[in-house]
């Protein structure tokens, strides 16, 4: 039976939520009640969300939920059923996609394959009040801004995909939009050249100092890129915050599971002291301790979330925290971490991620398939969700 910890300075230091956000200017981009139907089918429902300016803000979703259909209400592709949306402190609700000063970068990049590279850039300018000096010195400075200076003269298929990706970003951002609109910017790139152009487009953004709105379905790219983000599902906003506040602080069992691995389990309060709060989980065998979130009260059914890298795993029984005994049923290796697939005496199987920070061979893991080990975490890392 895991034991209990109890309240120490060290655990009662932490905050029971999330820090609140220091209040800012007035809000560059207001996104109001909207709401959009295609027919019965409800694709946005009741969003409301406010963006400040020069930030890179990120929908977060899985497939259908509704970001790139707010995306493209945005850009004016489509109207909203019900709501309003301001840029800039403007209207735009019922405004056409040219009169918006709004540009947008699709994920197909949408490239004229006939053209060069400069041809491309200059393309959305040809419509600009500027003189063909003007027109070319844009873009030259777009050319520059993306690194591609000495690629201006080859056609799309004569470069690679990373920079066909940096010619679309430049032929957006040449009509100096106040927002640019970005819909699975990376999709089309290989691990290694999308987390590259991922620290290319953040120096991008703050060079111009462009509102930047990314739609992307990869986790790992939008805490990566954003200032904050919002996850959604079936056309609702379920968290909006930083990606430090919606890690470390979901707040539902859908954003916890949703945002990275994690272990979640069914859990009900026993006692709540101070910051901590005592809560049966069965499937751990017993009690735990985690830090309290307001509104808890004993009998309350609760989960109890703990992701894979809080926990540590030894192979003898460690003092103090939570401690559990479980089976090594399984393990992966992944050069940087490892990752454990630890079965607990009552058949629940825990996930638990372990740094590789020495250089070792094979007999010296951590533990091994079939070895017993015990499980432990701090209460400070273990999330409390009523959701």
């Amino acid at each position: 039976m895991p034991e209990i910890a109890r309240p120490s300075a060290t655990v009662a230091a932490f905050p029971a939520a999330a820090p609140a956000v220091a209040a800012k200017a007035p809000p560059f981009i207001r996104i109001e009640g909207v709401t959009k139907r295609f027919g019965t089918f409800t694709a946005v429902s009741d969003v409301t969300l406010s963006i400040q300016k020069g930030e890179i803000f990120s929908l977060l979703g899985g497939s259908g939920c509704g970001k790139t259909t707010l995306l493209r209400m945005l850009a004016g592709f489509e109207e909203p059923t019900e709501g309003r949306i301001f840029i800039d402190g403007q209207d735009m609700t019922d405004l056409p996609p040219y009169e918006r000063p709004v540009n947008m970068m699709f994920q197909s990049y949408a490239l004229f394959p006939h053209m060069t590279v400069e041809k491309n850039v200059a393309y959305g300018l040809k419509h600009e009040d500027m003189t063909a000096s003007q027109r070319a010195e844009r873009v030259r400075e777009m050319l520059a801004l993306v690194q591609l200076t000495d690629f201006s003269h080859r056609k799309p298929h004569q470069i690679s995909g990373g920079q066909r990706q940096r010619v679309a970003l430049a032929r957006a951002l040449a009509r100096q939009p106040k927002l640019l609109l970005l819909d699975e910017p990376l999709a089309a790139l290989d691990k290694k050249l999308r987390e590259h152009t991922q620290f290319e487009l953040m120096d991008i953004q703050d060079k111009t100092g462009t509102t930047f709105i990314v739609v992307t379905h990869d986790q790992e790219e939008a805490m990566t890129l954003s200032s904050r983000l919002a996850v959604m599902d079936k056309g609702r906003i379920m968290q909006i915050g930083t990606a430090t506040e919606v890690y470390e602080y979901p707040n539902s069992r859908f954003v916890a599971d949703f945002i990275g691995s994690i272990n979640v389990f069914d859990a009900t309060v026993q006692r709540v002291s101070g910051d901590l709060a005592e809560v049966a989980v069965p499937d751990l065998g017993g009690t735990v301790s985690a830090r309290a979130i307001p509104g808890l009260a004993p009998g309350a059914a609760v989960a109890l979330a703990v992701r894979p890298e809080k926990i540590t795993l030894s192979r003898t029984r460690p003092e103090g925290g939570n401690v559990t005994a479980g089976t090594v049923q399984g393990l992966a290796y992944f050069g940087k971490d490892s990752l454990y697939r630890i079965a607990l005496p009552g058949g629940r199987v825990v996930s638990v991620s372990s740094v590789n920070a020495r250089r070792a061979g094979e007999n010296e893991r951590v533990a091994d398939w079939e070895d017993a080990v015990f499980l432990s975490f701090d209460p400070a890392a273990a999330i409390l969700l009523k959701d």
